[in-house]
This record gives structure tokens, sequence and C-alpha cells, in this order.
């Protein structure tokens, strides 16, 4: 069994190391790969609620998304990409002093964006690509839904929310390390992520597709006014909380517990279970 896979304590080590290749990446390369992360995990946030918006049973609709939404993090394990959630296992090569707290702080900042910006990317593509007129444009309703309820989150709720996703997150990320085929890279990425969406916890890579997308599907009067019809969210409530303002409201607190669920509840415990100063690999 030990010939097939990573054990845990070569899964630090590895992640140690992969976090020193982080922080001495060029900026462009890390801005592509980070691009190229939020366009993958925004592709299958799209491509979930394409799926899932016409089902009224919400155990069958989760099951559904979290069934498809892994595709995502397959395609960044399998293909590349630098993910600001997987990328807060970091912290432990800061605590065995591989590299700064600087250089962690501005991976990360660099990423964050990237990721953003490839996000974005898609939202706009699939805009005006059409696909929001599915059921004569209950998809664009649900959309601007989706963002309605991320924008109006509670604060405390979403730093809870946003622990439990990355711990998922980081989890799914360090399994599909410990597996050395594809297939069970592929198996390794979907259970954890299955759970995460079928929780309905809050990923902000994700949320940097699902808000914007909102936004821009609220600007378009029939799907306002289907969601409105379908869900009684008026015009004056999507003005207020589907905005910038509303994004920011979610990203500041997701984002924060993303950080602590990586580091705090993976990254940290894992490297004081696995490795210390006094026992190098």
């Amino acid at each position: 069994m030990e010939n097939n896979i990573n054990m845990p304590k070569q899964l630090v080590e590895m992640n140690l190391k992969a976090g020193e290749g982080k922080v001495g990446m060029p900026a462009l390369k890390c801005i592509l790969m980070g691009m190229m992360a939020g366009a993958f995990i925004a592709f299958g946030a799209a491509t979930s609620s394409a799926a899932i918006h016409h089902i009224s049973n919400q155990g069958v609709a989760k099951a559904l998304a979290g069934a498809i939404f892994p595709v995502g993090l397959m395609m960044i394990v399998l293909i590349g990409g630098e993910l600001f959630t997987g990328n807060c296992l970091m912290i432990a090569g800061v605590i065995d002093r591989r590299f700064r707290v600087s250089q962690m702080i501005r991976t990360l900042v660099l990423v964050w964006f990237s990721n953003l910006a490839g996000a974005l990317l898609i939202a706009v593509l699939v805009y005006f690509s059409g696909l929001m007129d599915y059921t004569s444009g209950e998809l664009g309703a649900f959309t601007i839904k989706v963002a309605y309820g991320k924008c109006t989150l509670e604060p405390f709720q979403a730093v809870c929310s946003g622990i439990l996703c990355n711990i998922l997150v980081c989890i799914a990320v360090l399994m599909s390390t410990a597996a050395k085929e594809v297939a069970g890279k592929i198996w390794a990425c979907f259970f954890p992520i299955l759970a995460f969406v079928i929780g309905g916890w809050e990923h902000c890579v994700a949320n940097m597709f699902y808000i914007p997308a909102g936004i821009i599907a609220s600007l378009n009067d029939n799907y306002a006014a289907k969601a409105e019809e379908l869900y009684g969210i008026t015009k004056a409530q999507i003005e207020a909380s589907v905005n910038i303002r509303g994004f920011l409201s979610n990203q500041i607190p997701v984002t924060l517990g993303n950080l602590l669920g990586g580091m705090v509840f993976v990254a940290l415990p894992l490297y004081i279970i696995h490795k210390s100063n006094s026992d190098k690999m």
C-alpha cells in the first residue's frame, strides 16, 4: 500500500518543498497560474449552477452540484494552477523557516488577485455565451439568487463557513498529493469537495465567480424580473446588496475563514504531528 501513496509524513515534507517553489516563482508565472486556477474553479461553479438551477429539492440539487463542482480542483491538480485556498498550506513553510512570512503574504496576495481575474473573465464569458438564458432565463435568476444569498451572509457566519470549506479543500489538495496515480488524484479531489459543496460552505475563489456573475446577471431586466417572480427578491433588494460592496462584505470574512481553515485547522496540526526541527527527513 505504501508504494501506491505518499504517507502523511511525506506529505508534510512535500508541502514544505512546494511552498519553497511558490515563493520563488516569477511574478508573471504566478499570475498566469493564478488566473488559470480562478478560471478552472469558475468553470465548476458555472456548470454546477446550470445543472441544478431548476431542481427544487435542495438535497438533490446540492448532491448534483457536489458531483460537478470538483472538476475545477481536478483541473488544477492535473493541469496546474495556483489556488489561494490551497496555498494557505504554505504557513507550514514559515513555521519551518523555509521562507519568510513576507514571502508567503506576497504569494497569497498575488494569487488572490490572479484568481479573481481568472474568475471574472469566465463570469463575463458565461454571460455573453447565453448560458444564463437556460429555462427562459431561470438560470440568470438563479445566478442572482445565489449572489444575493452570499452578499447578505452575516460576517461571523461567513467566517465559520469559510473555515469549514477550506478544511476540506486543503485536505483534498493533500490527498491528491498523497495519490501517485491519476485516478487516485481525481477521487482524492472528488469526495472532500463533494462534502464541502453539500455543506454549502463558502469558498472565496468560487465566490469570485458567483457574485460577479450575479452582479452581471442583475443588469439584465429579464433575469431580475425572474428573480423576483421565482424567489421574491425585489429589484430594490438586488440593487442594495448584489454589488461591489456586497462582494467585499462576503469576500473579507470568507477569505479570513479560508485562511484560518487552511492554516490553523490543517497545515499547523499536520506539521506538529509529523514534522519537527529535530526530525528532518
